[in-house]
């Protein structure tokens, strides 16, 4: 089964930012969609950010355009999440998804998760 391991979490202060990295195992990790999400405390997982596998794609929340950015590196197996002027409200548990390209580009729709990284942003 695929397994995504996020990491690059952490505490940071108002302003800061953060890089996110998540590691894809399994075969043909460039025909994979890949997503980010969050979930903050009392509050559902929310969208971050999505990028297609041939990366044509790039979709963003639209309250967080312009401060995050997805990319990924097909040669590492790795997807990440550029994270720029944090602020409190951005702490949350972040996550890692992924879905079969076969099954269609939907940036909000995966089959596999990571266990997510801790980012909080102190005030």
């Amino acid at each position: 089964q695929v397994q995504l391991v996020e990491s690059g979490g952490g505490l940071v202060q108002a302003g800061d930012s953060l890089k996110l990295s998540c590691a894809h195992s399994g075969r043909s990790f460039t025909k994979y969609n890949m997503g980010w999400f969050r979930q903050a405390p009392e509050k559902e997982r929310e969208f971050v950010a999505a990028i297609s596998w041939n990366s044509l794609f790039i979709n963003y929340a639209d309250s967080l355009e312009g401060r995050f950015t997805i990319s990924k590196d097909n040669t590492k197996n790795t997807v990440y999440l550029e994270m720029n002027s944090l602020n409190p409200e951005d702490t949350a548990v972040y996550y890692c998804a992924a879905a079969d390209f076969l099954r269609g580009y939907n940036p909000t729709r995966y089959d596999f998760w990571g266990q997510g990284t801790q980012v909080t942003v102190s005030s």
